[in-house]
C-alpha cells in the first residue's frame, strides 16, 4: 500500500508514527543470480506482488502482456513486473540489472535482478558490488550448473558473505525432499572453499509462491523459515559501526569565512565531537569539533550516515582524502595488487594508462602485470598477458599516486575501484584490492646537478621526441633515416630508435600478439625519456598501432617535447612496396598478427603533421619535418 493511500486513512499524528515507523527500518540490499532461466525476475516479481506494491494500472499491464511475452500459460507471468526490455521480453531472459524497492513490516529492501548469461557477469558484478546478501536461484530439475558455480565465485570474490540458495521450481519435481537435499548437499561441498558467513537452503516455487513470503503446505517436511522470513530476520550490517572509522570525504564544505566543513557518507564506524582523527594520506591529526546535518548538529554519527565533519584546526583535507582514527589508520601506497573484472569489449593490455577512481580520489593507474587469470568455470590460475569481456584476472596495479585503502576482504568501501578509460570515461574494469606491494625503501629518485635543459643548452637544441607512426612498408625508416642526416648535418645530437632495430636487443624477448605490441612501446616510450633527459632530439620509427600507447608516449614528456609524424600511406600502396616480403606471408598465414592484415591499426586523430607518401619524395617530406621541428622552437 503507497503512503500516499495510508495518509488518507490515518489521521495526522497516526501518519506521523508510521512515518518515523518506516524510518527506524533496516535496510537490505540483496541480488538474485544463478543460471538462466532459473526463475530470478519471477522471484522478484512474485515479491512485489505478495508485499502489495504494484499498482493496479501495473497488473493489467503485466496481464496483457503475458498474452503476448509470457511463459507461464494463462497464468499471469510476474517475471515481466522486472524483465522491462524489449530484448529481455522476446528471448525471456534478462540482460540489464533491474533494481527494485519493496518493504515489510519489518524491513525495507533494495533486489537487484542480475543477468544468467555468461555474457553479462559483468552486469551481475555490477549489481553484487553494493549488496549485503545473495540470493542464488537453481532449477530444482536440473541441480547445480556451470552459472550457479560461476557467480558463487563471483559473490564470494565480491565480498558478499550471506547467501541463500534457493532451489526454485520444486513444484516441477513433485516437492520431492530427496531431491532438494542432494542438491543442498552438492553446493555446501563445493560452496566449503568460499567465505560465506551463513548460507541457507530453502525449497521454493517462485512461480506459485511456495515458501516464498509463507511457509507452504506442500512442503511439510522443511520445517526452516520462507524466504521473506529469513530476509527480514537476517543481520548483516550491525559490524559496519564496529569496524573502524572511514570517511572519504566528497566535498570540502565552505559556505562562507567562518564555516569550514568535510562532506561525505561513513563508510564504516562511527564518530563522536571530541574524537581526534587524521588524514589518512599525510597523517595530519585534528579533533572534532562537531557533526552537523541538515537537521542540525548531532551527537554521534555511525556508518551509512551522511554528515558534514568540521575539526578543531586548520589542517589540509580535499575531496578524495580519508578521515580515519589515529590508532586504526588504512595502508597507502602507490602500487598493490587486485583482482580486476574487466567489464571492456577492448582487451585490457599491461601498460595502457587509465584513470582509477577509488571512494571519493581519482588517480592515474596502470596494471603492470596480470599474475593470473581466473577460470571462473573450473577456479584454475590460467597464465595470461591480456584480459577480455567478463574475465578476471588477478593483477598488480602502479598508481601515479599514493592513495589510502583497505583490503577489500576487510573494507568494501574502502578497498573497491574502477577503472575509466581516459578517453571516452567509460567505465572499463571493477576491482578489488588485495594487498599493497613494498618496495624497497632503499630506491629513491637520485637528484641531478645537471639538467635536461642544461645538456639540451649546450646542444643548441631542445629536447623532442619525433614519433613516426604508420604500416609497415609506408615508409617510416626512410623518412626518419633522412631527417635525421638533415638534423646530423646541422650538428644536432640525434638518435633513431627504430622498430626491427630495438627487437634484436631490448625487446628482443617480446612476440606480437597485442599484449606484447603494447609493452613493446611501453618500453621505447621509457627509453625515448631518458634520451629526452639527455636532452637529445629521438627519432621513433614504429607502426605503434594502437592510439593508447602513443597517448600514454606523450604523457610521459612535457609539453611540447612530443611530436607525432604519421607516414599516410595507404595499405594497398604498402602491399605493393612489401620491402620485406611481410604482407605476402601474412596474406598466405604463415605471418599472424600482422598489422593491416589480421591485427588493426588506428590512425592517428590529431597528429602534429601527416605526411601523403602518394605524392611528393622522400627527401620533400624529410624537409617538411625538419621545418615543423623549426616551427616548434626544437631547432633554430
Amino acid at each position: 500500500m503507497q503512503q500516499s493511500a495510508i495518509a488518507e486513512k490515518l489521521s495526522p499524528e497516526a501518519f506521523a508514527e508510521y512515518l518515523e515507523s518506516q524510518e527506524k527500518k533496516s535496510f537490505l540490499r540483496f541480488i538474485t543470480c544463478g543460471s538462466v532461466d532459473d526463475g530470478k525476475s519471477t522471484l522478484i516479481g512474485r515479491l512485489l506482488f505478495e508485499t502489495k506494491l504494484i499498482f493496479e494500472d501495473q497488473l493489467a499491464a503485466v496481464e496483457r502482456d503475458s498474452k503476448k511475452h509470457g511463459t507461464t500459460g494463462e497464468d499471469i507471468d510476474l517475471a515481466l513486473l522486472v524483465d522491462g526490455l524489449e530484448a529481455e521480453r522476446q528471448q525471456g531472459i534478462t540482460i540489464d540489472v533491474a533494481y527494485r524497492f519493496f518493504t515489510t513490516d519489518k524491513r525495507k529492501f533494495i533486489v537487484a535482478d542480475t543477468p544468467g548469461h555468461e555474457q553479462y557477469t559483468r552486469n551481475m558484478a555490477t549489481g553484487a558490488s553494493t549488496a549485503d546478501l545473495a540470493v542464488l536461484l537453481v532449477d530444482a530439475r536440473h541441480g547445480i550448473q556451470v552459472q550457479t558455480k560461476r557467480h558463487a565465485f563471483l559473490v564470494s570474490l565480491l565480498g558478499i558473505r550471506h547467501v541463500v540458495l534457493a532451489v526454485n521450481k520444486i513444484d516441477l519435481v513433485n516437492f520431492d525432499r530427496a531431491k532438494f537435499d542432494a542438491i543442498r548437499e552438492d553446493f555446501d561441498k563445493f560452496a566449503r572453499s568460499f567465505d560465506f558467513d551463513t548460507l541457507v537452503a530453502v525449497p521454493i516455487s517462485a512461480r506459485y509462491g511456495d515458501n516464498v513470503v509463507q511457509k507452504s503446505d506442500r512442503l511439510p517436511w522443511y520445517d526452516g523459515p520462507s524466504l521473506l522470513e529469513h530476509l527480514e530476520e537476517i543481520e548483516v550490517q550491525s559490524d559496519l559501526i564496529e569496524r573502524p572509522f572511514r570517511m572519504p570525504v566528497q566535498w570540502v564544505n565552505r559556505p562562507n569565512l567562518d564555516f569550514r566543513g568535510f562532506s561525505g557518507t561513513i563508510a564504516t564506524g562511527k564518530i563522536r565531537p571530541g574524537d581526534p582523527v587524521v588524514v589518512a594520506g599525510s597523517g595530519r591529526e585534528a579533533k572534532v569539533s562537531k557533526i552537523v546535518t541538515m537537521d542540525g548538529e548531532l551527537p554521534e554519527a555511525v556508518a551509512s550516515e551522511a554528515v558534514t565533519i568540521c575539526l578543531d584546526r586548520e589542517i589540509d583535507v580535499s575531496r578524495g582524502d580519508i578521515l580515519v582514527p589515529p590508532a586504526h589508520r588504512p595502508e597507502v601506497t602507490d602500487q598493490f595488487a587486485a583482482h580486476i573484472v574487466w567489464m571492456a569489449e577492448e582487451e585490457m593490455f599491461p601498460g595502457r594508462p587509465y584513470l582509477l577512481k577509488i571512494g571519493t580520489r581519482t588517480v592515474t593507474a596502470q596494471v603492470t602485470e596480470i599474475k593470473h587469470r581466473i577460470d571462473v568455470n573450473t577456479f584454475d590460475h590460467l597464465a595470461a598477458k591480456e584480459l577480455g569481456l567478463n574475465e578476471v584476472g588477478f593483477c598488480n596495479v602502479s598508481l601515479s599516486e599514493e592513495i589510502a585503502f583497505d583490503p577489500y576482504e576487510t573494507n568494501r568501501d574502502t578497498g573497491a575501484f574502477v577503472l575509466i578509460d581516459r578517453l571516452t570515461n567509460a567505465t572499463v574494469g571493477a576491482g578489488m584490492v588485495w594487498f599493497a606491494l613494498r618496495r624497497a625503501t632503499n630506491i629513491h629518485w637520485q637528484a641531478l646537478d645537471v639538467s635536461k635543459a642544461s645538456r639540451a643548452a649546450l646542444k643548441g637544441q631542445k629536447p623532442a621526441v619525433l614519433w613516426f607512426t604508420g604500416l609497415s612498408g609506408s615508409g617510416k625508416s626512410t623518412i626518419a633515416n633522412l631527417v635525421e642526416k638533415r638534423l646530423h648535418a646541422q650538428g644536432r645530437h640525434t638518435y633513431i630508435l627504430d622498430g626491427d632495430n630495438v627487437r634484436h636487443g631490448l625487446n628482443r624477448d617480446l612476440g606480437f600478439t597485442d599484449a606484447d605490441r603494447v609493452e613493446n612501446i611501453r618500453r621505447v616510450a621509457e627509453t625515448s625519456k631518458l634520451f629526452t633527459e639527455a636532452g637529445m632530439i629521438t627519432l621513433v620509427s614504429f607502426i605503434s598501432p594502437f592510439r593508447a600507447e602513443r597517448r600514454m608516449a606523450r604523457e610521459m614528456l612535457a609539453e611540447g617535447e612530443f611530436l607525432e609524424v604519421y607516414i599516410d600511406t595507404p595499405i594497398e600502396i604498402c602491399r605493393q612496396r612489401d620491402p620485406k616480403g611481410l604482407y605476402k606471408k601474412a596474406d598466405a598465414g604463415e605471418l599472424k598478427n600482422f598489422t593491416g592484415v589480421d591485427s588493426p591499426y588506428e590512425a592517428p586523430e590529431h597528429a602534429e603533421i601527416s605526411i601523403d607518401t602518394t605524392t611528393g619524395e622522400p627527401e620533400d617530406h624529410a624537409e617538411r619535418i625538419v621545418t615543423l621541428l623549426k616551427e616548434h622552437g626544437i631547432i633554430d
